[in-house]
């Protein structure tokens, strides 16, 4: 488990992180989102060890992370810029961090080097800012550590790369004890693999939630009614967060039991009906409730 408790961190007079707080559990995907410039690098190179807080505590099972060799071997950070040394080739990365990790499985190493058609000769600052990208979650995945941190990771990867990316981490966490930690300022690169989330806004923390309890509260709903009266009375009577309406169809993210919701739309004898899943956008609408704050920031 982390365990991030009032942490701060300052860069003369800008103030990059603002008294923190977290668990990530063991054993899920956690998505640490928000715009350029809210935190998010500050904090994991902190939780990384990497950046020393100017106050507060950051434990990883239960031990301090900064300066301390021992943890920092449990495991494995990816920078937002890929940083390597000049002249060296992939193998010879593999070579050094298997000496760095005892975990370190360079028959795997070499198998994902295959399967993402990458040469293992080749000098890497001739890679492209993707293949760069590629390489460290390969060298990160081969590590064998149990949390694997994650800056910006799927910028600059193609869809299908993505995707490829998302699976390898699936399979990790079924297979043995991972927890990735992915910060990232695009909610749908995170939309559909991430239990849990932080959003950080200004340094500070507006929420950390678990995905399924807030879908279990929030529901988007679609409908069309017979007359605009029935549809007021049916609306008002809703706890509804956002509306969008485009001709007859009204369209509502709604917070309250589903059961409940639908008797509700029910009662007006609607002409249509049906209840779609919430994207991660929406989710974070509905749970900041922050006037003002521009969530396609987040998504830019």
């Amino acid at each position: 488990m982390i365990q991030i408790t009032n942490v701060s961190k300052s860069f003369g007079e800008v103030k990059a992180v603002d008294n923190v707080s977290l668990e990530i559990g063991d054993g899920q995907v956690f998505g640490l989102i928000g715009t350029n410039g809210a935190g998010k690098s500050t904090l994991l190179r902190m939780v990384a060890g990497i950046l020393k807080c100017d106050s507060g505590c950051i434990l990883i099972d239960g031990q301090p992370v900064y300066e301390n060799p021992g943890i920092k071997r449990q495991f494995f950070f990816i920078p937002d810029e890929a940083c390597f040394w000049a002249n060296a080739t992939p193998s010879e990365l593999a070579t050094f961090y298997a000496g760095m990790y005892e975990t370190f499985d360079r028959a795997r190493f070499d198998r994902l080097m295959e399967s993402f058609s990458l040469e293992h000769k080749r000098k890497v600052s001739t890679f492209s800012k993707g293949m760069k990208k590629q390489l460290s979650v390969i060298l990160g995945l081969s590590a064998g550590t149990r949390y694997l941190f994650c800056d910006e990771t799927f910028d600059g990867l193609d869809p299908v790369m993505r995707q490829g990316v998302k699976s390898l981490f699936a399979g990790d966490m079924a297979e043995r004890d991972f927890t990735p930690v992915i910060a990232s300022h695009n909610l749908r690169e995170l939309e559909d693999i991430c239990d849990n989330v932080g959003l950080l806004h200004r340094g500070g923390i507006l929420l950390s939630r678990n995905l399924d309890d807030i879908k279990a509260d929030v529901h988007k709903l679609q409908c069309v009614f017979s007359d605009k009266e029935t549809e007021r009375t049916v609306r008002d009577r809703l706890r509804v967060l956002t509306e969008d309406h485009r001709g007859s169809l009204m369209t509502l993210v709604v917070r309250g039991e589903k059961s409940e919701i639908l008797d509700t739309v029910r009662e007006g004898s609607p002409i249509f009906m049906e209840l779609l899943p919430l994207s991660l956008e929406e989710i974070f609408i509905s749970e900041t409730g922050v006037e003002g704050y521009d969530i396609q920031k987040v998504l830019a």
